[in-house]
């Protein structure tokens, strides 16, 4: 009987961080949006085109190799500055 309530409380709990992860991360592409499109309209060169494509291919090898249990870092997802890390 107690692992039927923990098992309630984990995915409560996993279901609450996905809800808030969700919900950050359609705010933060509101409030983006016009950098995104000023960004967009001064690619010359197609950088953020190539950018857009390697990071897709990383996150979906990342994915075949993420572990069932990962950590949550809120702080992390929604970091506007999170993809600038190559510039340091």
């Amino acid at each position: 009987m107690q692992t039927l309530a923990v098992d309630i409380v984990t995915t409560f709990a996993d279901d609450a961080a996905a809800l808030v992860t969700g919900l950050g991360r359609a705010l933060l592409r509101f409030a983006m949006a016009p950098i995104n499109r000023i960004a967009t309209a001064c690619d010359v060169a197609g950088v953020l085109a190539e950018r857009r494509a390697t990071f897709r291919m990383w996150r979906a090898s990342r994915a075949h190799a993420r572990q069932e249990r990962r950590r949550f870092s809120l702080l992390g997802r929604l970091s506007p500055f999170r993809h600038l890390a190559h510039l340091t």
